[in-house]
């Protein structure tokens, strides 16, 4: 089904295919200038790069997101695609329950949001309010709101960008363990370097609004102090412009 934009809904695959791709806020010049991409079905994408080099620009043209914008190019995504945020964008007033099955049809639509909350480790706190849930909670209940939808594309954005460093820990071996049972292609948009290489298969790095770097992370050990680890993140810091510490 074509769309707007040259946007299209697919099952074909790979999971996203991405050519020629401009998208421009103002006629001074554009944030994306031709971008190529393609994320294989169950790949996990890491987007790294500057400030305004297009990450969340790209993210929100796959999402459909981006009306507001000027541009061309081709887009191919699945059906069903979610999309995880900083911020877990919970409504206040819907209890957590309630907020993971917002929009879901039919009969089983509590049962499977129940089911998904248990997955993220937030069994029990269905009938629980947003403002009762930590930071991480409610992006575990965020999480679980993406993924009750069984997306074949899933999308974050920085989704751990605001929670302390022991808590985004935790988040990343669930967002893993998540990923490894429900196998989305996933694209995560992230300035950590860290980050990257501990969760994705492949990390890709924009400049001037283009692919820059593509690397696949072939790590058996994804531990900070293996060399394999520093040599890896060496490579992305110097491609970012940035002295490794």
């Amino acid at each position: 089904m074509a769309t707007d934009a040259g946007r299209l809904t697919t099952t074909a695959e790979p999971a996203v295919r991405v050519r020629n791709l401009h998208r421009s806020f103002t006629k001074d010049g554009g944030v994306l200038n031709g971008l190529d991409l393609d994320i294989a079905p169950g790949e996990f994408v890491a987007l790294i790069g500057r400030s305004g080099t297009g990450k969340s620009t790209l993210l929100r043209a796959l999402a459909g997101l981006d009306r507001d914008v000027t541009g061309h190019g081709r887009i191919e995504v699945p059906d069903a695609v979610s999309v995880v945020f900083q911020d877990s964008r919970l409504l206040p007033w819907k209890r957590i329950l309630d907020n993971v099955i917002l929009g879901l049809r039919g009969a089983d639509a509590a049962e499977r949001g129940a089911k998904a909350l248990a997955e993220v480790g937030l069994a029990g706190r269905e009938r629980s309010w947003p403002y009762q849930l930590s930071g991480g909670e409610q992006q575990r209940a965020s999480l679980a709101r993406s993924l009750v939808r069984e997306p074949r594309l899933l999308l974050a954005d920085e989704p751990f960008g605001a929670l302390d460093a022991l808590t985004r820990i935790r988040m990343h071996a669930l967002l893993r363990r998540l990923c490894e049972t429900h196998r989305p292609a996933v694209l995560l948009v992230t300035h950590d370097v860290d980050e990257a290489i501990v969760l994705a298969d492949r990390v890709i790095l924009l400049d001037a609004g283009v692919v820059d770097t593509d690397v696949r992370v072939t790590l058996a050990n994804r531990h900070r102090s293996d060399p394999g680890f520093a040599e890896l993140r060496t490579l992305l810091l110097d491609r970012l412009g940035v002295t490794a510490a």
